[in-house]
């Protein structure tokens, strides 16, 4: 399947060596397939912050909310429909949205209403329309005081077909396991 994959706090670099000793996926082989779309989170960033809002492509940045005063997330959502709906020649089915963090996206300042606006919206392009799959990450803490982030957990929660809550041991860090689903 075509696969769009938006890590916002890793690279691209990091993330094809992780994959690789993991799990013995090439990202850079699956890329030069049209398999896989790599959103570079932290380098988008980066490019706004330095004056760089355009990309190699001449559209604008998919994180370009940060530079303007409205926390718009439209940009990136339309980046992930252009980049998963399938062209003439694709022969991939069920697109796969990943999204791994998308409480960073909080913390560049979009607002818990527009990250779930551009989470529904890519539900229902990638799901209802495309027939794919939405995956994201969400940290969350049951202590935690960041009420955004638990208003978006908690839509997402009510929202989701599948949630897997991952957690640390009560009784800590053990050299075999050291966590529990």
């Amino acid at each position: 399947c075509l696969v769009l994959f938006a890590p916002f706090l890793q690279s691209c670099s990091l993330c094809n060596v992780t994959f690789s000793s993991l799990k013995g996926v090439s990202l850079t082989a699956a890329k030069e397939r049209g398999q896989l779309v790599f959103l570079e989170g932290l380098k988008s960033c980066l490019d706004l912050l330095f004056g760089e809002e355009e990309e190699q492509s001449g559209q604008p940045s998919p994180l370009q909310f940060m530079s303007e005063s409205a926390s718009n997330l439209k940009a990136l959502f339309d980046f992930v429909r252009t980049s998963l709906t399938p062209t003439g020649s694709d022969s991939w089915k069920g697109p796969v949205l990943l999204v791994d963090d998308l409480s960073v996206l909080l913390s560049l300042g979009a607002t818990p209403v527009a990250v779930l606006d551009f989470i529904h919206y890519c539900r229902v392009a990638v799901c209802s329309q495309l027939k794919g799959n939405v995956v994201v990450l969400v940290h969350s803490n049951e202590d935690s005081e960041d009420e955004e982030n638990e208003l978006v957990v908690n839509s997402l929660c009510h929202h989701s077909d599948l949630i897997l809550w991952v957690e640390g041991l009560a009784t800590g860090f053990c050299k075999d396991v050291h966590g529990q689903v």
